[in-house]
């Protein structure tokens, strides 16, 4: 039996709309820089091994953003400070990146005072030169195409215009490992989640998943629909769980208290 003309029709538009697949460029500017707005975020990160119930490793992660001018251009400098148990493993990172398109500008990173800093352009990433004892002042990698900064994937998450059923593919890379390579984020679904103001929070879920030296892992992520806020993220790999969890607006403001 023949099927009729507009069901095949419907069938093959409602494909298209679970479907789409958007390559993320710079060039196509399709990161919406307006969602993303200057505040202090804290992240509360711990792990948990399901072989020691009882034992969780914690991690409490302040990321900053500000809008800076920076020779006459508008750019966005993100400061990460990421604490722990102990002080050999404490973490600061600062990227610069236009504001116009996300595009990376530069980006350092210091750990147990040694430093990695590089300049970042669509053309290639380079080591810095005006840094003091930068361990990568020498690296040099010629870029294929331009490519977003993955040590700011939450901030890119919530810049990304999420739908129903769609999948971004997006050319991050880690800054002075690997080549870039593109990575697919799946929109798998929404779900309303409370967070620790006791608000109910509509949520998109984006979902990757993929290889690491022979490890399969799992990355889930939560991001408000209204305010494309990321609020929650689960991850599983090598047998552990990792989450992050936005604390409340409560939560003190490190940054300015260890000022004082």
């Amino acid at each position: 039996m023949k099927k009729p003309l507009t069901i095949i029709i419907g069938c093959l538009i409602g494909f298209s709309v679970f479907a789409q697949t958007d390559t993320i460029r710079l060039q196509d500017k399709r990161l919406n820089t307006s969602y993303l707005k200057p505040a202090l975020n804290q992240y509360l990160v711990y792990f948990q091994n399901p072989k020691n119930k009882h034992i969780l490793r914690f991690w409490f992660w302040l990321r900053n953003v500000a809008v800076e001018n920076r020779d006459g251009k508008k750019v966005f400098a993100i400061t990460q400070h990421w604490y722990g148990s102990d002080s050999a493993i404490y973490r600061y990172i600062y990227s610069l990146n236009n504001a116009a398109d996300f595009a990376p500008i530069y980006h350092s990173e210091t750990i147990n005072n040694k430093t990695k800093a590089y300049n970042w352009s669509s053309a290639k990433i380079t080591g810095t030169d005006s840094v003091a004892q930068n361990l990568q002042k020498g690296f040099s990698l010629d870029f294929k195409l331009p490519n977003f900064n993955w040590n700011l994937d939450i901030e890119t998450f919530e810049m990304l215009p999420l739908a129903a059923g769609k999948t971004f593919v997006i050319n991050f890379y880690d800054a002075g490992l690997d080549p870039p390579a593109y990575v697919d984020y799946k929109v798998i679904g929404n779900e309303v989640i409370t967070t620790l103001n006791n608000d109910k929070i509509d949520c998109w879920k984006l979902f990757t998943e993929g290889d690491n030296k022979g490890n399969h892992y799992s990355e889930t992520y939560w991001i408000s629909k209204k305010e494309h806020e990321f609020l929650k993220e689960e991850d599983s790999f090598n047998g552990m769980y990792r989450y992050k969890i936005k604390m409340s607006s409560a939560a003190p403001d490190l940054l300015t208290r260890f000022d004082k």
